[in-house]
Parts: C-alpha cells; sequence; structure tokens
C-alpha cells in the first residue's frame, strides 16, 4: 500500500525558512504526479503545489509562487518543498500526496509548520 511520511516542519519567525521533505513508497514515484497541500485550522485544504514525473512546469498557488520551490529525487523516492520567505499565513500542517488533483482528504500525517 501507498505511504508517505512527510518531515521537516517546526516553529519559524516570518522571513523564515523550512524544507519540507516526503518519502513515498509502495508507489511508483517516478510516474505519478506528485503535490504539497495544506490545511490551516478552521479552513479547507489548499493545493499549495504539484509536480509532474517529468518534473517541468510545476504548479504553485497564487500565495506561495515565488516563496516555495517544489522538487523531486528519483532515486530516493523522496519529494521536497522549499518553503522561503515565510509568512504568517503559512501556518498549516503540510500534506504531501500522488495525483494532480487536489484529494478529498490528506494521505499522509502531515507535517506542522508554525511561522510566529
Amino acid at each position: 500500500h501507498v505511504q508517505l511520511v512527510e518531515s521537516g516542519g517546526g516553529l519559524v519567525q516570518p522571513g523564515g525558512s523550512l524544507r519540507l521533505s516526503c518519502v513515498a513508497s509502495g508507489v511508483d514515484f517516478k510516474s505519478r504526479w506528485m503535490h504539497w497541500v495544506r490545511q490551516a485550522p478552521g479552513a479547507a485544504l489548499e493545493m499549495v503545489a504539484r509536480i509532474a514525473p517529468s518534473g517541468r512546469t510545476p504548479f504553485y498557488a497564487p500565495s506561495v509562487k515565488g516563496r516555495f520551490t517544489i522538487s523531486r529525487d528519483i532515486d530516493k523516492s523522496t519529494l521536497y518543498l522549499q518553503m522561503d520567505s515565510l509568512q504568517i499565513a503559512d501556518t498549516a500542517v503540510y500534506y504531501c500526496g500522488t495525483g494532480s488533483s487536489l484529494p478529498d482528504r490528506p494521505m499522509g500525517r502531515g507535517t506542522q509548520v508554525t511561522v510566529s
């Protein structure tokens, strides 16, 4: 079965950076779209970024474009999200997942990012 394990979250001041990682198993990582979504308290799940199997032309939500970078290491079956210039509004639980569409529910346990 598919297993996705996120890590790298934490507490950071506004303007700071974090790098999230997601190790995938049980999935053909090199041939799947992958994404990062987030959910702030009381808010709906939001697509943050997604990346095609080719790695070309990734998509970013307007709120994070120019500050976040999604990437993947095929050999390590690992998805990354480099987050720079973090803002208080970025505070949320971040989840990785497979596919190019917003899922109905998160696929992993997530990692908490708090900007304060």
